[in-house]
């Protein structure tokens, strides 16, 4: 995935162009380790007793750094792991007030595992994520223009990067690699594309699983290789960071 670089998004969209997008999207009628958790929870955030009322949505800030935007998906999947759920930004008055605008605080490019959808996962609502899924995270030009209209355009300071524990694509991609079989139609492009991740030096489910990780740290590097987000990173306006989601504990942490 790292070598395929030709499939970058060109900034070729003039101004008229990149203008109409912009309010086509926005209106319309209706230094942690690969073991700790995305960021440490605020106090303003900590988790709600269990069928306690959630705060008013007009209250609510919305973070706007990506030091902001990590701790309140810590805190989001801190909630969602303790049964502490507030499902946040529901109501009637954020539903409403969200025909005339978005200002989501992350994009999670996460694969599209029926078991890890980003806004239960990190407790969030409406207008509060873009989330962009594929199988196994893989990059295409669609996927990268997705990721880059939600950086570039609303001026998202966050991605996230998020696999997961038991990926079915991962495992094909293996099971391929190992069997020299091939898959079905377009299946086989998941699989193509994951296939440089996978790590040799182990066997069994052990590479599996490794390679889940190796999958997330190729997405990461091919993203912050961009030019245009790069560009922002450097700036201090976006971080891009990978992370993992354990089914079995429903904790999301940092792949380093």
């Amino acid at each position: 995935m790292n070598s395929d670089r030709g499939a970058g998004v060109k900034p070729a969209i003039s101004t008229f162009a990149r203008r109409a997008l912009l309010r086509a999207g926005l209106t319309g009628a209706a230094a942690l380790g690969a073991a700790t958790t995305l960021g440490s929870t605020p106090a303003s955030a900590a988790s709600a007793a269990p069928g306690s009322a959630a705060p008013a949505a007009t209250s609510r800030r919305r973070p706007s750094t990506p030091e902001e935007s990590l701790r309140e998906l810590a805190a989001g999947n801190r909630r969602w792991r303790t049964f502490c759920e507030r499902h946040p930004d529901e109501s009637p008055a954020v539903r409403q007030s969200l025909t005339s605008g978005q200002h989501p605080f992350a994009l999670v490019l996460g694969c599209i595992d029926s078991r890890v959808p980003p806004e239960l996962v990190f407790d969030q609502g409406l207008g509060d994520l873009m989330t962009v899924r594929s199988a196994g995270e893989v990059l295409d030009e669609a996927v990268l223009g997705s990721v880059a209209y939600g950086v570039l355009e609303l001026d998202i300071p966050l991605v996230v990067v998020l696999g997961h524990q038991s990926c079915g694509a991962v495992k094909a991609a293996v099971e391929v690699d190992e069997t020299g079989e091939r898959l079905p139609a377009h299946i086989q492009y998941i699989a193509d594309r994951i296939a440089p991740n996978i790590d040799h030096s182990k066997e069994g489910t052990a590479r599996v699983d490794s390679t889940i990780d190796a999958n997330v740290r190729a997405v990461h590097a091919h993203l912050a290789a961009e030019p245009d987000l790069a560009a922002k990173v450097a700036s201090g306006k976006l971080a891009i960071v990978g992370a993992r989601y354990e089914l079995d504990t429903q904790l999301v942490h940092r792949v380093a």
